[in-house]
This record gives structure tokens, sequence and C-alpha cells, in this order.
């Protein structure tokens, strides 16, 4: 009837005593109505009573309902997985076309923007060259400063007065979008505001300022390919997967994100200079090499 106990052709329980070979066989003793209600097994020094039950049509009842019971628990678990893999498709699906007309409009407007300012400003006959120098130094310079100034945001305000904001990224997220997508949108209105002023403008300082919304343009879309397509994958980055310094900034970030190193690294394309500053690069290493594997089973 149950897991560890043995059937028998009869039902009524044997008292067996100890009993010498010499003596003939061991008399079966016949025990009290009484005692028909103990289950189990009793001991004492020299004395053993057995309880051997047998219920054949209790047994055969119950095996039919735990193998259909396996078989639903089975179909439940298997549309249950079905549906969460569908569910991740369409959250993929829709994070890559924001991702893309993002992209696309932004760079598309930035190209644009950047053709009509200088013809518009040369059709006189003089090509301010002083602003044009400064306009694509500040671009380089905005880009590579915003680096520094997402490390020190992420520090010090993401993980800190802000973290209730940005904790929506350290969970498993629920849909295609994460309340700490707003940062995103708060870094666009700067650079937003600067490309206006710059392209509207003439002179050395709206032509700093137009540079300065570009370089922020530049590094958000780099950002965002990086991070959320390659470390995250929010969606397909095809061939920049691949490519040997941007799976070592992946490798990097995605040590940030187990918190091994209180946080390090906060910055994302100076990350692996993060972690040799503080001693991770075996870690770092190890977690290239994870992602390798993994990269080379899903081919």
């Amino acid at each position: 009837m149950a897991a560890g106990i043995s059937f028998s052709a009869t039902s009524r329980p044997i008292l067996r005593s100890r009993h010498s070979p010499f003596l003939g066989p061991r008399p079966a003793l016949q025990i009290p109505p009484s005692l028909h209600r103990i289950h189990g097994i009793f001991r004492r020094p020299n004395l053993t009573v057995c309880f051997v039950l047998e219920d054949e049509k209790l047994r055969g009842s119950l095996e039919p309902e735990d193998e259909s019971g396996g078989v639903e628990m089975a179909i439940l678990l298997a549309e249950s997985v079905a549906e969460k893999v569908a569910e991740k498709k369409s959250e993929r699906f829709t994070y890559l076309m924001a991702a893309v007309m993002s992209s696309f409009g932004i760079t598309s407007m930035a190209i644009v923007a950047v053709y009509y300012r200088f013809a518009w400003h040369m059709e006189g006959g003089e090509i301010p060259y002083t602003e044009m120098f400064g306009t694509f130094a500040l671009s380089v310079g905005a880009a590579m400063g915003m680096e520094f100034w997402a490390r020190w945001a992420h520090k010090a305000l993401w993980h800190a007065s802000l973290w209730h904001m940005h904790e929506s990224h350290h969970k498993p997220r629920e849909g295609p979008f994460e309340l700490n997508d707003v940062f995103a949108i708060v870094n666009a209105v700067p650079a937003i505001a600067l490309l206006s002023y710059g392209f509207f403008h003439t002179g050395l300082i709206p032509g700093l300022c137009f540079g300065a919304g570009i370089g922020i343009t530049v590094f958000g879309i780099a950002y965002m390919f990086v991070h959320d397509g390659l470390v995250h994958r929010r969606f397909p980055v095809g061939p920049i997967a691949e490519v040997p310094y941007f799976r070592k900034v992946a490798s990097a970030h995605q040590l940030h994100h187990t918190d091994k190193f209180n946080g390090v690294p906060y910055g994302l394309f100076l990350g692996p200079k993060e972690l040799e500053e503080v001693g991770g690069l075996p870690e770092l290493e190890e977690e290239i090499n994870r992602r390798i594997k993994l990269s080379k089973k899903s081919r």
C-alpha cells in the first residue's frame, strides 16, 4: 500500500517470537482483536510484532490518478514555458522596434542638422573654420565625457538617492520596458536643447553647443546597443557581439550585476579598466570565457 512495505497474501497481523531451529517451525500466534488497530512494528528485547497489510483495490485506484496527474502537470508546465518564451520574443521585438526607430530617427536628424547647419553658415562664401573645429572637437569630447558622467551618476545617484528607479534594472523585467529607461529620456533632453540652440544660432559658442549635443547623442546610441542589446539582450545586435572589446565590456558590466566588487564597474565602455583597478581581471576573464561558450552553443 505504501513505499517500503512488502505485500503478503494475508492481511491478518502475526506475532512472531524468537525460536530455535531445532524445535521445529516457528508458531504463528493470533493477536487479540483489541490489538488489531495497532499499525507498524513494535520491538522488544526478544519479541517482534509485524503488521503486513495489502489493499490491491486501493493501490489500483491510486496509481492511475497519479499517472494522469503527472501527465496533466507536465502539460501545464509545457504550456507555461511556451507562453513565457512567446512573451519574451514579443518583448524583444517591441524593444527592437523602439531602438531601431529611435536610433534611425535621431541619427538621420543629426546628419541632416550637421549638413544644413554648415551649408547655411557657408552661404556667404566664408568658411567658419574655428566654429567647425570647435563643433567636431566637442562632439568627440562630449561622447568621451559622457562615459565619466554616466559612471559618476550610476554610483552617486542611481545606486543612492535614485535607487527606487534604478532598482528595476537589477530585477527581472516584466514587459519590454522598465522604470530605469527614464534615465535615457532624461539624458536626451539636454542633447536636444544643445542641438536646437546650436542649429539656429551662429558663432563659436553655438557651434560648441551643437557639438556637445552631437556627442551626447552618439554616446546614447552606442550605450543603447552595447548595454541594452549586447549585455542584457533586449534585442539582437548581430556582429557587434563578436567584437572582442565589446565582449569584454559586456562581461565587465555583467560583473556589476553580480555585485562581486561592491558594484564596480559603474561605467560601461571603461568598465574593464575599473575592474583592473580593483583586482577583478581573473573574474573578468572567467566571465568572458563563459559568454564565448554560450555564444558557441547558441549557434
